[in-house]
C-alpha cells in the first residue's frame, strides 16, 4: 500500500492560505504581490525549498555514513518560468556549496550522485517537468 500525506490549507483572507507540515508546524503561504504580516511563501519558492530539502537531506545523511567533515553546507536552486501559462518551472540549476578545511570532494560528491540519481524522490519529480542541471562546488578554509 502506498504511504499517503495529508495536508490541510485553508484560506485566510484575501491572497493568505494557512498550512500545515505532516509534523505539525504550521506556515503561510501567499502570492508575491500580497503584502501580509505572517511573513508567508509562494508556492513555486516552495517547490525550490522542497527539492534543495529533499536533496540535502540525503547528501547530510550520506556524509555522516561516510564519516566526512563539512564545516557548512547550503544549496541553491535557481529556476527558469516558462512564459506562457500556466507558467512553470523548465530548467533548474542545483547548486551544492561544502564548506570546510578537510573536505573530501571525491566522497562529497558521490554524495550528491546518489542523492540526484538514486534517493531524492523531489528531484525524479522536477526531471518530469523541467531540465535539471546540478553542480557541485568547494570552499576550503584555511
Amino acid at each position: 500500500m502506498a504511504t499517503e500525506n495529508l495536508i490541510t490549507t485553508t484560506w485566510k483572507g484575501d491572497m493568505l492560505f494557512e498550512t500545515n507540515s505532516l509534523t505539525g508546524q504550521t506556515f503561510y503561504i501567499n502570492d508575491s504581490t500580497s503584502d501580509v504580516v505572517h511573513k508567508p511563501v509562494t508556492p513555486k519558492a516552495l517547490m525550490l525549498s522542497s527539492l534543495a530539502g529533499c536533496s540535502g537531506l540525503d547528501v547530510v545523511s550520506l556524509a555522516k555514513k561516510m564519516k566526512l567533515d563539512l564545516d557548512g553546507f547550503r544549496i541553491e536552486t535557481k529556476a527558469s518560468l516558462t512564459d506562457e501559462h500556466p507558467r512553470i518551472y523548465n530548467h533548474v540549476v542545483v547548486s551544492y556549496h561544502f564548506e570546510g578545511s578537510n573536505l573530501n570532494e571525491d566522497k562529497l560528491k558521490r554524495c550528491v550522485e546518489l542523492s540526484v540519481e538514486k534517493y531524492c524522490g523531489v528531484m525524479e519529480m522536477f526531471r518530469q517537468f523541467a531540465k535539471v542541471e546540478v553542480e557541485t562546488l568547494f570552499h576550503h578554509n584555511a
